[in-house]
């Protein structure tokens, strides 16, 4: 008797692992959403490319708004990939492997097998997602003198370390 509540108790708590098919779904959509929206941005700025050179209008800082734009873009495209990364993880490590994936000959990127490695492959999308966010704010700050130049190149220096040790763990 106490071995079959007990199976019956193991079955249910092993069910509820389907409840991580929420997070799976919502971030995969939240990463569709996120693309439509960065692909509607980038297209806006085509957009706005063709009319000035069509029309022959240059606007002040046109260059520097362009690129602000397209960096913002790569940002959601950036954290799009943070979702689908999390969203594939989370169905592998507890739901099930993607047998699709497995015979695929594409990248092997999104393939998980544990909770460190899914932590560590979106550790370093969000740090790339940051380091274009403080280029973004670099643009768009006035430098008053030689100190400010100083701590822009001084934080241009900590991330290009930042990245580079980031990347040296994987050899």
């Amino acid at each position: 008797m106490m071995d079959k509540i007990e199976q019956i108790f193991e079955s249910a708590l092993w069910s509820t692992r389907f409840f991580v098919l929420f997070a799976v779904i919502f971030s995969m959509l939240g990463g569709m959403a996120l693309f439509i929206v960065a692909s509607v941005d980038i297209s806006h700025v085509v957009g706005m490319v063709f009319d000035v050179y069509i029309n022959g209008l240059h606007p002040e800082n046109f260059h520097e708004k362009i690129v602000s734009e397209l960096i913002g873009a790569v940002d959601l495209y950036l954290i799009a990939i943070v979702l689908f990364i999390f969203g594939f993880g989370l169905y592998e490590l507890f739901i099930s492997k993607i047998d699709v994936a497995e015979k695929s000959a594409a990248s092997k990127i999104l393939e998980i097998h544990s909770l460190d490695e899914l932590k560590d492959k979106l550790a370093k999308v969000i740090i790339m997602v940051l380091i274009v966010g403080f280029f973004k704010r670099a643009m768009h700050t006035t430098y008053n003198g030689a100190m400010d130049m100083l701590a822009l190149a001084g934080a241009i220096l900590g991330l290009a370390l930042a990245f580079y040790f980031m990347h040296k763990g994987d050899h």
